[in-house]
């Protein structure tokens, strides 16, 4: 048998390009505020993480420019030996201090975050109780921590408690959720979550990626909309949706940051993020404390979209968040429509399995503080004439 037979016999995505229905890895050939180029032609971004507004922004270009004019273009090695620079420690230092945390530790990307704080801190005599639904960035740490991992069923909590009760006294624990699940826009139950890490004695992390800059007074995520920041020992968040940048961090005591830091292969065997990542991120992270009306926009555009969608006669789920899921809950009519919005103008995400249930074929919306009162019309007249044409509304 040949190894690579299964690449030969893979048709799937050469029977959709020549159907004309194929959305990955679209070239995207220019971007100007919320618009892109693709093929040629303007299309408004409504399928990005971009919560509020500033991978095009000024200033963020600026110091990403400067950033390179200062350390170069890259660190050419690890944290570990050559690459940590004065800006790794001022971001760190500045991001703990932001999260109420401790400390804090950054790679390259949030991926690679999630996969060496995991499998670093989770070993042969672990449990690691996971919510089925999490990202998949978390399952592939799991796999690698050598621990035992348990399941529960989507926001679930007294599936949480029974499994989570069942587990040995003499094992270490610990639950790992999303803050913010990255398909559907809903929220992990953390107050009854924290409550069940107390009660049996469990460790507690929240992959934040979607909810820091977006949740929270101050925009420290989930856990501060919850008010438990406290009681969560690991916060883990990316650099690429909010902070409009690359790369990811953890903080948590230090004493653990420090024990990730010197065990994480994937810090410790791969270069550090680049200087113009990282100050992008920083400067990033200061418009998150200092603009706050990117926040309050982004809400009001989240509140104003949810409603009309529904009114519109799409189901858009138990979204709490800018992501917006629009269910079509059929494949084929979930490409027609996310056919359609591109032809008409609209750059969304066509989300099938395995990323979701197969049952929840889905166009996910994710909307930016930037998006004026005319994009949002254009954006409601798209989803309105499709749904009319291919017969969902």
């Amino acid at each position: 048998m040949d190894i690579f037979k299964k690449c030969y016999d893979f048709t799937r995505a050469e029977e959709a390009k020549e159907a004309g229905l194929y959305p990955y890895f679209t070239e995207i050939e220019k971007v100007e505020g919320n618009y892109v180029w693709v093929g040629g032609k303007k299309i408004l971004m409504v399928g990005s993480n971009n919560y509020l507004g500033l991978f095009d922004d000024q200033k963020i270009k600026d110091a990403t420019v400067e950033a390179v004019q200062k350390y170069g273009s890259s660190t050419c090695g690890s944290r570990f030996l050559n690459g940590t620079y004065s800006l790794h420690v001022e971001v760190e230092e500045k991001l703990a201090k932001f999260m109420g945390k401790e400390e804090a530790l950054t790679m390259s990307t949030g991926f690679q975050t999630n996969l060496g704080a995991v499998s670093a801190i989770a070993g042969r005599n672990d449990v690691i109780i996971i919510d089925r639904m999490v990202h998949a960035s978390i399952m592939d740490a799991v796999r690698l921590s050598f621990a035992q991992v348990v399941k529960y069923k989507h926001n679930d909590m007294e599936d949480l408690e029974e499994k989570i009760k069942k587990i040995p006294d003499d094992k270490g624990k610990i639950i790992i959720v999303d803050g913010v699940f990255s398909m559907e826009g809903d929220m992990s139950n953390l107050p009854e979550i924290v409550k069940i890490a107390k009660k049996y004695d469990s460790r507690l992390m929240v992959d934040d990626a979607h909810g820091v800059g977006v949740m929270g007074k101050n925009g420290r995520g989930t856990c501060e909309h919850f008010g438990v920041i406290d009681e969560v020992d690991l916060i883990m968040t990316t650099f690429s949706k909010s902070f409009a940048s690359l790369g990811g961090y953890v903080c948590g005591d230090s004493k653990i940051i420090q024990y990730i830091k010197h065990a994480a292969r994937s810090l410790i065997f791969s270069a550090s993020i680049t200087p113009a990542s990282m100050a992008s991120a920083n400067k990033a992270l200061d418009v998150i404390q200092n603009e706050p009306w990117r926040r309050e926009r982004l809400w009001e555009i989240t509140r104003t979209m949810n409603k009309k969608l529904t009114d519109m006669g799409y189901h858009t789920g138990n979204t709490e968040t800018p992501i917006i899921p629009v269910f079509i809950r059929d494949v084929e009519k979930t490409f027609m429509l996310w056919h359609f919005l591109r032809d008409f103008g609209i750059f969304t995400n066509p989300v099938i399995a395995p990323a979701v249930p197969p049952e929840d074929a889905l166009i996910r919306t994710s909307f930016t503080a930037t998006h004026t009162d005319e994009n949002l019309e254009f954006i409601l007249k798209g989803f309105y004439e499709g749904g009319k044409a291919i017969g969902i509304i």
